[in-house]
């Protein structure tokens, strides 16, 4: 059985780490052409304590191809992308979990959940529960602690009602996890919900934050950024560039 340092060490050839800096969204890390925060974070719901993206998934090219594979393809095609997907985010968080903690103000997270699928036609598990299921470093703190709820929303926006939590979550500090963050609504609803379940703090981590490379400067910016992936460091323990 391959480790997970094989099994994530193809993903190092074509993820891009997000750096702070002047063109980037402060709130999700989207580039922004000078703005301090992009669009969707201005104008979506603010409910998250932090989050960190583990690489942009540029729209068209191979991460941004391996986060829909893993959902839309079926048997041994989606099991292989799910397996590479599971040890990425595996790896991320056995290095630098604790750096979102301490953006969140927290000395860790004694739960761990994902973001439901947002369609209420949806009655099955999420594949991202199975691939987050083969994640060990969250083993023994994950659940699924959210459920669609009957509250009618518009896709990809923001509806503070459009989840519900299973339980009562007074008291504990959640990390949220996703696939992928392209306008932050989903992750921001899921948030509103733990926390109207009575979650202290909730952070969410998210294997890809999509940008399309055509928008602006975000082909320089793209191209400025280091390669091959450093493991080392993340967004948020990473040094602005000067």
């Amino acid at each position: 059985m391959p480790t997970v340092a094989e099994l994530s060490a193809p993903y190092a050839n074509f993820m891009l780490g997000p750096l702070r800096g002047p063109d980037v969204c402060s709130q999700c890390f989207n580039l922004t052409d000078g703005y301090r925060r992009c669009y969707g974070c201005v104008h979506g719901g603010r409910f998250l304590d932090a989050m960190v993206p583990i690489s942009y998934s540029v729209a068209g090219e191979q991460l941004h191809h391996a986060l829909a594979s893993y959902k839309r393809q079926h048997g041994i095609v989606a099991r292989r992308f799910a397996l590479g997907l599971a040890a990425v985010l595996w790896r991320y968080l056995s290095l630098h979990e604790r750096c979102l903690a301490s953006a969140t103000a927290v000395s860790a997270f004694d739960l761990a959940t994902i973001v439901p699928s947002s369609s209420p036609d949806c009655a099955g598990i999420h594949p991202l529960d199975g691939l987050v299921s083969m994640v060990k470093p969250v083993e023994g703190r994950y659940e699924r602690l959210l459920r669609r709820s009957d509250t009618p929303a518009t896709a990809h926006e923001f509806t503070p009602r459009k989840y519900e939590a299973v339980r009562d979550l007074t008291g504990h500090s959640v990390l949220l996890l996703d696939d992928t963050w392209t306008k932050g609504a989903n992750a921001q609803s899921a948030a509103a919900a733990l926390k109207a379940a009575g979650a202290q703090h909730v952070s969410a981590i998210v294997v890809g934050r999509y940008v399309n490379r055509g928008w602006r400067h975000n082909d320089r910016h793209l191209r400025s950024l280091p390669q091959p992936f450093d493991w080392r460091t993340c967004a948020l323990c990473a040094q602005a560039p000067a």
